[in-house]
């Protein structure tokens, strides 16, 4: 076997990522939508990729993620698999794909693990999906569950505060959580929720809980890529970390070209044939 052979990193799985929650070595995760992108994180050591139906926002523009449907998430899903060789995978099913009828629920899982090739796939709440979640797990279809803030439940709610502030909300959360990991989810995402009451869910499960504005008592992070490249400015809540100003710095290039184009400096001599 080649050295590069014994060099490439060991390929994360749902096993792999409970080790680590074992182990408690934190986990790394981020949104792609796209095989270069996806490339470049996987290549850069995430632990896990979300194929997010934030690409709703970020990649068509849409307020919310309701809009994007099943056709376009197994697009981008099968984009970011063709770029990625280390990560898990995850696809979010979208709005309108598993909530109130289980049979359509497998039926939509089955198509983007087929149509993809993804290694899970993920669906927001907790009791009032449970049968979804047990019918597509026993299909073998291994599901990330999402608590807390879930945006496709946006005009439920009416706004996109923090969650389970009060106890009634809370106790729901916790048992939830229960709810999904008896059902056989290998990990969940608390998204928007008060920081103890994510340590507490994160101690009491066995499976990885992964934080998104859920502070830093969990079992690992993800963030909206765009948003962490600073490719988006507009949304900026408090949990966001930007690590980069992407927006600025490709403003920037835009505009050199479009001033080397105008004043003839591009193509130059050497940039022609």
């Amino acid at each position: 076997m080649s050295t590069a052979m014994n060099q490439r990193p060991k390929k994360v799985t749902t096993h792999v990522l409970s080790e680590m929650k074992m182990k408690g070595e934190k986990i790394a995760m981020l949104t792609s939508y796209d095989y270069s992108l996806a490339r470049i994180v996987d290549e850069a050591g995430i632990d896990v990729i979300l194929v997010g139906d934030s690409a709703s926002n970020v990649m068509a523009g849409w307020e919310t993620t309701l809009p994007i449907t099943l056709d376009q998430m197994i697009y981008h899903g099968a984009s970011v698999v063709r770029g990625v060789h280390r990560a898990l995978v995850v696809v979010d099913m979208p709005f309108g794909t598993y909530q109130g009828n289980s049979r359509e629920a497998l039926t939509s899982a089955i198509r983007i693990m087929k149509e993809t090739a993804a290694d899970a796939v993920k669906l927001e709440g907790g009791s009032e999906v449970i049968e979804s979640v047990s019918r597509i797990i026993s299909a073998g279809i291994p599901v990330m569950g999402h608590l807390g803030l879930t945006p496709q439940s946006i005009h439920k709610f009416g706004t996109y505060t923090v969650r389970a502030k009060k106890e009634d909300e809370a106790k729901k959360l916790i048992e939830d959580a229960h709810l999904l990991q008896e059902a056989g989810c290998f990990a969940i995402v608390l998204e928007k929720i008060p920081a103890m009451l994510a340590k507490q869910v994160a101690e009491e499960l066995t499976i990885p809980v992964i934080g998104i504005g859920a502070g830093r008592y969990v079992d690992g992070q993800v963030l909206v890529l765009h948003d962490m490249l600073g490719i988006n400015q507009e949304f900026s809540p408090r949990f966001l970390r930007r690590y980069h100003n992407l927006f600025a710095e490709i403003t920037g290039a835009v505009q050199t070209y479009v001033d080397d184009v105008k004043n003839l400096d591009f193509p130059n001599d050497r940039e022609q044939y």
